[in-house]
């Protein structure tokens, strides 16, 4: 197997803004591996929060030798070595996870929900993502949204919650979800926003409180008329445990927690923990979006515009259909370059 890499830069449609910080683009790394003809595709995407660069992930990808391996399909014991080649790197272990998998389906002839046993048609609906704007543009958005998908998320986490709610709702009355991105510091003035929110049509609440204030995220996820979902509080497959009564369900999304292995046992686990589960995303192109809609069937919810949110998608893949993002049948996780840039 042959690994090689390329730094893309994903331009924003919109100029993106959450709790915290706003931006234009967000860099990512496409990977490809190569075998017998055959070429895999994977993805690192890299906001700033990730704590990853393309200079991290291109430092990491140099340290991978997948010359010792002779069968592709065999991906447990691959992705064991990559892991443990760095503690972190998550986003850049991914890229590897997502074009390994991409290349098992091609050499096994069927797209990677089949792998799994998955009903590609089971998914719940994508939301849209709406950032933290002024009324004219949140409004424009939701316009350019509301006939387009059946769920909408919304950025809060500042002192123009409601107002954004309120633009929002003088446009469409499509239900919501919000994402604070752990912007709210206030136990009591949270869960006093999210009786509100709910009086709104909000049906789910993310990260409300900052990630490591777990003692008051269970208290307020106890009192609260919303499910709870971690996002930030949750990266990989060793947090699920000390999450559970913490928060009614979690968000997976595989640049946090290393690719479509570990999502799976994510998810596995925490239904077992009798916890809600959601697909989430990063910025990303149509590889690592297909890639995320090849498993989650069955869900909860699902945050998959990641693609829909940029202008220079190099990657044909899964598709928009009725409000969800329904994975493509060919082979692995259904994708075609639109232009070569590897």
């Amino acid at each position: 197997m042959k690994l090689s890499w390329t730094p893309y830069n994903l331009l924003l449609k919109h100029t993106f803004t959450i709790s915290g910080f706003s931006r234009t683009t967000t860099p990512v790394v496409i990977t490809k591996i190569e075998y017998d003809g055959l070429t895999g595709y994977g993805e690192a995407s890299l906001p700033p929060y990730l704590d990853e660069s393309q200079s991290t992930v291109i430092d990491f990808l140099r340290k991978v030798n997948l010359s010792g391996f002779n069968d592709p399909t065999d991906i447990e014991e691959i992705l064991y070595y990559v892991d443990s080649i760095t503690s972190n790197n998550a986003a850049a272990k991914a890229s590897v996870d997502i074009a390994l998998h991409d290349l098992a389906g091609k050499i096994l002839g069927v797209p990677c929900y089949k792998m799994f046993g998955l009903d590609k048609n089971d998914v719940p609906d994508t939301t849209f993502t709406i950032g933290i704007d002024n009324d004219e543009v949140v409004r424009d958005k939701t316009r350019e949204a509301k006939n387009l998908f059946n769920i909408l998320k919304v950025k809060v986490g500042g002192q123009d919650d409601k107002r954004m709610i309120k633009a929002i709702r003088s446009i469409t009355d499509l239900p919501l979800s919000v994402d604070a991105n752990q912007g709210w510091t206030d136990r009591s003035e949270a869960l006093d926003m999210i009786f509100w929110l709910k009086e709104q049509g909000v049906v789910m609440v993310e990260q409300p409180m900052p990630k490591n204030d777990l003692d008051n995220i269970a208290l307020l996820t106890e009192k609260s008329p919303l499910p709870i979902f971690a996002d930030e509080s949750l990266q990989r497959l060793t947090d699920i445990e000390r999450l559970k009564g913490v928060f009614s369900g979690v968000n997976i999304k595989l640049m946090k927690c290393t690719g479509i292995n570990e999502a799976l046992k994510i998810r596995k686990r925490a239904k077992d923990l009798g916890m809600k589960v959601m697909m989430g995303c990063m910025t990303e192109t149509s590889c690592a979006i297909s890639a995320a809609s090849q498993i989650y069937s069955g869900m909860d919810f699902a945050d998959l515009d990641g693609a829909l949110l940029i202008n220079n998608d190099c990657f044909n893949g899964s598709a928009l259909e009725n409000g969800k993002i329904i994975a493509s049948d060919m082979p692995g996780i259904g994708v075609t370059l639109k232009q070569p840039i590897l």
